[in-house]
């Protein structure tokens, strides 16, 4: 009698045997499973195939094999890369008897940076990137100028074989190697890659960036000086082509990164060092023998400070991106604590208790961190993070030696710069400090925390942070009147004793100290600097309202100054304002009928046209009122001109070029007098005397 089968709760057969697992053989394991060597199927992955023929061609560069690499987005969906190198080996591989064309794309962990004889450093590592791309590739061409002649082999989906004619749908026939195709010139050598993604692995929304492309490209060009690389896009209709050649290297690249002004010039932390790992080897035999070798580690770090708060920082190994760090740039980040922390301590810039740490040394920091060194040790095929142990102390080493040199540097320009850098650390560890004190008003508010608010502000009622306005009102005269004129239950009041202080020449403490700053920082309730949080802001729209006269143009300016360097992503946001009050009121004596009978004016332009107009229809008026400030207003006009959203007027403060916004406040606010100068008396030249209200 036959016995049942036995079956788990969920009706699964319990029976588990040898016959029951699945052995992929070569590159059925990446069809299988495709995310374990490239990420992923959608567009991430089928970038990184293209990297993975790219990082081929640079390599062969970095070795002094190759100037120039060509990559190109044809129309029929393929991709081609193109270089100028030593070209894939041709002849037979002894183990497998296969070409090494054949061996380097169809076997995984194959290539020529195992065993150190053909590369130094080299960003392909694990011999898989040719045979995964082959595998994922519904079509994949391969040409090589090797030897006089032109060699040239087909695969499909990893399989090598013939096709009948051009494009991936072209009929098959799995066979042949790789054959001569024609003669080439002598001493011209290269490989030339075209490959069709495979539809049934890659998503169908996935699609090639061609910026990200061009990113990945010029970055390249940064890192490999002298190396021209070029992206040509034909994908709709007229081909764009666009070449990355750049001969300053990493430091040319930092000033490339920079988002800010500069406190010093790029500085260059260059070394070697060595190193002993303990690596699997293959004997003569074909035995894997753990074996130690000496490897050789060279760490150039290219780093510059500027005045703004943000930390820009990439970091490569042998020319390859690690997005996510590594050994390398954590060695770096704890030499930078370090090497500040001892250099500091042997100054008078810090006072008893205070203490840096590693935030205040990256705020304005950009930097590019390099490393080069044989077989470094990746966290998966992606390589976005090191994981060689010995490469932190190594490069923490160098940035040590290097950093402090500069750092203690008796040269004139070099001392200067360091001195900048360490008082600007110094001002960022004080921020930090003052910032905590803020703490409970950078919060959204609610009724335990309504206390901390300052006293002279008029808050209003809602919580509805897109429909709330702060008015920054000059002057308490203007308040009371104000505070008549507004809708309490959305329009806040904060008064400002006359004009703030200048933030583009005082420091970071300074600021934070000044009590009206400090005030407009707590309400707005979304801190400064590099811990301003836009969602955390109180108010949907700021809103200066100063007189409109020159001291009230200087305190705006002064406000837009404070928010533009301390608070800028409100101005980027667009929720930055300037009131707009009238400069002049007519009273009409017989208005016509469809007409007000007080009509303002903003200008002295428009008060001139008004009139005329008012003239030439016989409509009669009271001699106009000019107004020489907000409190002349009572809380009605202030109210119809200034305040009501239906009848009022805004002018929005935005950043479209931050570049030259930096320049301009520099130049209006900043430490050096003579641009303004030069600046105010141009102007004066421009000024119509007879307009000054004198």
């Amino acid at each position: 009698m036959p016995t049942a089968k036995k079956t788990s709760p969920a009706g699964e057969s319990r029976d588990y045997e040898a016959r029951h697992l699945l052995v992929l053989e070569g590159l059925e394991a990446v069809r299988k499973r495709p995310g374990m060597y490239v990420g992923s199927t959608d567009t991430r992955g089928l970038m990184h195939c293209v990297w993975e023929l790219i990082d081929n061609t640079v390599d062969e560069a970095l070795g002094g094999f190759g100037d120039k690499v060509e990559v190109f987005l044809n129309a029929d969906g393929s991709i081609a890369v193109h270089d100028h190198a030593r070209g894939i080996p041709v002849d037979k591989e002894p183990r497998t008897g296969l070409s090494g064309v054949e061996v380097v794309f169809t076997r995984l962990h194959a290539g020529g940076k195992f065993g150190g004889g053909s590369y130094n450093a080299a960003g392909g590592l694990h011999g898989v990137g040719s045979s995964v791309v082959n595998a994922l590739s519904s079509r994949l061409d391969v040409e090589v100028d090797r030897g006089s002649a032109t060699w040239g082999m087909s695969f499909q989906r990893g399989v090598p074989g013939e096709f009948a004619g051009p494009g991936e749908k072209a009929k098959f026939t799995p066979g042949g190697g790789l054959k001569k195709l024609r003669r080439a010139k002598k001493g011209v050598t290269g490989t030339r890659i075209t490959y069709w993604p495979d539809k049934q692995i890659f998503h169908p929304g996935a699609e090639l960036s061609l910026e990200e492309l061009k990113g990945r490209l010029r970055q390249t060009s940064f890192l490999v000086p002298g190396l021209s690389l070029t992206v040509t896009d034909a994908r709709n209709g007229e081909p764009e082509v666009e070449t990355f050649l750049h001969d300053g290297g990493i430091s040319e690249f930092c000033e490339y990164l920079a988002p800010d002004e500069a406190v010093t010039d790029v500085i260059r932390l260059q070394g070697s060092e060595q190193f002993t790992e303990t690596v699997p080897m293959l004997d003569d035999d074909g035995h894997m023998t753990p074996t130690d070798v000496d490897r050789d580690l060279d760490v150039d770090i290219a780093v510059r400070w500027g005045k703004g708060y943000e930390t820009t920082l990439r970091s490569f190994v042998n020319v390859i991106a690690t997005p996510k760090g590594g050994t390398h740039v954590q060695g770096f980040d704890r030499s930078l604590t370090r090497t500040f922390g001892k250099v500091l301590e042997g100054t008078r810039l810090l006072k008893n208790g205070e203490e840096v740490i590693k935030d205040d040394i990256l705020e304005g920091m950009t930097a590019v961190v390099t490393t080069r060194l044989a077989e470094p040790q990746f966290e998966g095929q992606t390589k976005e993070v090191l994981g060689t142990p010995a490469v932190a102390r190594l490069t923490g080493k160098v940035v040590d030696r290097e950093l402090s040199a500069f750092l203690t540097s008796t040269k004139r320009d070099a001392k200067a710069q360091a001195r900048t850098v360490l008082e600007k650390v110094v001002s960022a560890s004080r921020a930090r400090v003052a910032a905590r004190q803020h703490k409970e008003a950078q919060r959204r508010k609610n009724a335990l925390e309504s206390s901390s608010l300052p006293p002279k502000l008029k808050d209003c009622r809602s919580n509805d942070v897109d429909r709330c306005e702060l008015f920054i009102v000059e002057g308490d005269s203007a308040l009371g009147t104000a505070q008549a004129a507004r809708n309490s239950e959305f329009q806040a009041l904060l008064p400002i004793r006359g004009k703030i202080l200048n933030v583009q020449k005082a420091s970071v403490g300074d600021m934070l100290k000044n009590a009206e700053c400090a005030s407009i920082i707590q309400v707005v309730g979304a801190g400064s600097g590099r811990s301003f949080d836009l969602d955390g802001a109180r108010y949907g729209k700021i809103i200066f309202m100063a007189d409109a006269d020159s001291d009230g143009a200087h305190i705006r300016t002064l406000l837009a100054t404070l928010f533009f360097r301390y608070m800028r992503p409100l101005v980027e946001a667009g929720r930055v304002y300037s009131a707009v009050p009238p400069l002049h009121r007519f009273e009409l004596s017989n208005p016509k009928k469809g007409m007000d009978k007080y009509l303002y004016t903003y200008n002295d332009q428009e008060y001139q046209r008004k009139a005329a107009e008012l003239t030439k229809k016989g409509v009669n008026f009271k001699e106009p009122q000019r107004y020489k400030g907000l409190g002349e207003m009572d809380a009605h006009q202030l109210a119809e001109t200034t305040m009501d959203p239906k009848h009022r007027l805004l002018r929005r403060l935005t950043v479209d070029d931050v570049a030259a916004a930096e320049t301009t406040f520099e130049l209006l606010m900043g430490n050096d007098v003579a641009p303004r100068r030069e600046f105010l008396i141009d102007g004066a030249y421009q000024l119509d005397a007879a307009t000054i209200d004198a």
